[in-house]
């Protein structure tokens, strides 16, 4: 279980880093003023009010991919921003970040609408694996520049990255940033402690913290998104293994599909909206509602057969 090594035995303390924790610490609105404040370089006075927004990115027509954000905020000024939360790698983050970035930039505008309208928009990755091998610097941030000029093209969208593993790898400058990341990295409540008296919004979400941990409710909810994430990535793991054991490409193609077919029922069966398992599998929504209409339909039918059905093999 990812959680918190604390000092009481047999209390328990969430992971901030798991996305489910950081959801409901981001609900307190004071919670998310520190955090935005911290990334966004921005004096906490000056941000006047931070507003949650629906997680679901709009489509513009049913085929299209589902886009579920982790946490999305709307600041005074109309900028928007996407703060997502990942433990287990993701090879394809890059683009799954572009993507979420993209939906929510031209999602602002509609027929007849005028670009002028259009807000900044800000995407915020905390990555539980290193994206960039090579850099020491657990935080990264991009806009759009001219290569050699270094000219700044727009500042419409933006991209901030903070990879985890690196906090204890390497000396960073101290910074309110470095102070949240630690606090959402720790391992023990001691650091938790120990960044939540260097700044108030923080000592505000290890309050919240300690509050949410202690309900029921909450941490069975916790305890069960934890288990799916990690039923997922064993999963994935070995997809992958079987695919390189197997070398040929018919063969890795169908071990694959047949796997798809095995995540999908295993998150359906967690719980997870056939939405929510598109997302987290990669897999489109038509084919999870069908694995799943074949799966009530047909209950003893095997999951290799589900996939010959469905992925058409």
């Amino acid at each position: 279980m990812t959680e918190v090594e604390t000092k009481e035995k047999g209390s328990f303390l969430m992971s901030p880093k798991v996305d489910f924790c950081f959801k409901e610490l981001m609900r307190n609105s004071e919670v998310r003023k520190g955090f935005l404040s911290a990334v966004l370089e921005i004096p906490p006075e000056e941000i006047r009010e931070t507003t949650l927004l629906p997680t679901h990115l709009q489509k513009e027509q049913e085929k299209d991919k589902l886009g579920i954000l982790d946490v999305q905020v709307r600041m005074q000024d109309g900028t928007k921003v996407d703060i997502e939360v990942n433990v287990a790698p993701f090879v394809a983050w890059p683009e799954r970040s572009l993507f979420y970035l993209g939906k929510m930039y031209v999602g602002q505008i509609e027929k007849g609408g005028q670009y002028r309208s259009l807000k900044k928009c800000v995407h915020i990755g905390i990555l539980d694996f290193v994206l960039f091998e090579g850099e020491e610097s657990y935080y990264s941030r991009f806009h759009l520049w001219e290569d050699e000029r270094k000219l700044k093209y727009s500042d419409k969208l933006e991209i901030h990255i903070c990879e985890l593993p690196k906090l204890r790898k390497y000396a960073h400058p101290e910074t309110e940033l470095l102070n949240w990341m630690r606090f959402i990295n720790a391992e023990k409540e001691e650091e938790m402690e120990e960044m939540a008296e260097r700044n108030g919004y923080i000592q505000t979400a290890y309050d919240d913290l300690k509050m949410l941990s202690a309900d029921e409710q909450k941490r069975l909810a916790y305890e069960e998104r934890l288990k799916a994430e990690r039923d997922y990535a064993s999963l994935a793991s070995e997809n992958w293994e079987r695919g390189k054991k197997e070398g040929m490409e018919t063969g890795m193609r169908q071990g694959m599909q047949i796997k798809t077919v095995q995540i999908v029922l295993r998150l359906l069966e967690k719980g997870f909206s056939p939405e929510e398992t598109a997302e987290v599998s990669g897999e489109s929504l038509p084919a999870v509602k069908n694995i799943r209409e074949w799966n009530q339909k047909c209950p003893e039918m095997l999951e290799e057969e589900i996939a010959k059905k469905i992925l058409n093999l």
